[in-house]
């Protein structure tokens, strides 16, 4: 299939998407459109990272996938008794993602049971895209052709950095060569849709490596780019370190990388549609555009949240606890939140408002004394009924959502 032929195609389920997310025709209870799976095994722990995640051990892998697989059996017949939000819903998934942690630390033989467990257990025929979060280090070509054989269309690598000195601090278990390698093995295993992930403003980078780093990405020519500002999150390593002065921020260079990104990914053909991601025409990442939009998911897997209607729940954040839970046919949510009509508007306003489409002018009334002075600061600008971010604004994106939540 040719490249024109494809991006028409992943267009074509975009809109396929688009009516899913509003979709609710047939009476009764809409069904749940997405689905995000938590495998939050690494080979090593990233000292930046703030999500769940665990040792590889191998000895638990098994026993794991059985929970998972019994977990989705238990949500795909709709028997999560302890949730009632649940309850009347069922799932038709158009959007599947695998998050972690590193999905493809699991073995071959485990991601087989797995998406043959998906492709069972639930209704495949609405889907759109099917993501897995790879890392270098863990890409073969005997996995990489059973995730596409499998169904999965979409890889996210987490590449961080093609800089060997940036990927050592990191932490890291590749180098900028294996990356490379990993993306090749990925294209030709047939995946037309890859994102890379990046990272920036890290300890000590300068702006020529961050320049560097997009030129390489932008030469391998992927689909979809995510390029985050690196967040100092408690409960870390770096955090740590920048808390004893180990390491310093600056704003300024920071805000020159943002720019730069800016400036070098548009400028190489692709849409910057929300603040950290960037991708070619059809290969947004509906999946997320869901979360942003504030559609229902179900979360499956240690720590994953869900959230349907006016309830969001947590599966408990350890996954030894997990697997015994659902396999003694407990439930293994660990906590509940209602939400109100009212959080959950701040959270659609706090989201939209990174993203391309903003929001809805509607949506703002509460706010407009806080909405005008951001328009007069040159951060926020009213475009067709909507109100989106400036060029300007994008730079401050985090401050400006923080005054509507």
């Amino acid at each position: 299939m040719s490249r024109e032929v494809e991006t028409s195609v992943v267009a074509s389920n975009h809109e396929r998407f688009l009516d899913y997310a509003r979709n609710d025709k047939g009476g009764g209870a809409p069904a749940i459109r997405h689905i995000y799976v938590h495998i939050p095994f690494c080979a090593r722990i990233c000292p930046y990272c703030a999500f769940y995640k665990e040792l590889l051990d191998r000895s638990q892998l098994h026993r794991f996938c059985d929970a998972l697989i019994c977990e989705l059996r238990q949500v795909a017949q709709d028997r999560s008794a302890s949730v009632e939000a649940t309850a009347g819903r069922h799932l038709l998934p158009s959007t599947i993602y695998f998050g972690g942690g590193t999905p493809t630390a699991l073995s071959t033989a485990q991601l087989h049971q797995l998406l043959n467990a998906f492709g069972a257990q639930l209704d495949l025929s609405t889907l759109s895209e099917w993501t897995v979060e790879a890392n270098p280090g863990s890409v073969s070509p005997r996995k990489a052709a059973l995730l596409r054989e499998s169904g999965v269309n979409r890889i996210s690598l987490g590449v961080q950095s093609w800089d060997n000195d940036l990927l050592r601090l990191l932490g890291r278990e590749h180098d900028a060569a294996q990356a490379e390698q990993s993306f090749r093995i990925l294209r030709e295993a047939g995946f037309s849709n890859i994102n890379i992930d990046l990272m920036f403003g890290l300890p000590g980078q300068t702006l020529e490596q961050w320049r560097t780093t997009l030129e390489k990405t932008v030469a391998l020519e992927p689909e979809h780019v995510s390029a985050y500002g690196l967040t100092y999150e408690e409960d870390t390593d770096f955090f740590l370190r920048h808390s004893r002065g180990e390491f310093r921020q600056d704003e300024r260079v920071e805000a020159e990388m943002f720019e730069l990104t800016m400036s070098i990914l548009e400028s190489a053909g692709y849409d910057h549609y929300e603040i950290s991601n960037y991708a070619r025409m059809g290969f947004e990442s509906l999946h997320n555009r869901a979360y942003w939009a504030g559609a229902d998911y179900v979360g499956i897997g240690p720590s994953a949240f869900s959230t349907v209607e006016m309830q969001r729940w947590q599966n408990v954040a350890n996954y030894r606890e997990y697997a015994d839970r659902v396999l003694g046919g407990e439930s293994p949510v660990a906590s509940i939140e209602q939400l109100t009509a009212e959080m959950k508007r701040t959270e659609r306003i706090a989201l939209g408002l990174r993203t391309r489409n903003g929001v809805p002018t509607r949506d703002l009334p509460p706010f407009n004394h806080a909405t005008r002075e951001l328009v007069d600061l040159g951060l926020l600008k009213a475009e067709r009924e909507r109100i989106v971010l400036t060029q300007k604004g994008k730079a401050l994106a985090d401050s400006v959502a923080e005054l509507f939540v």
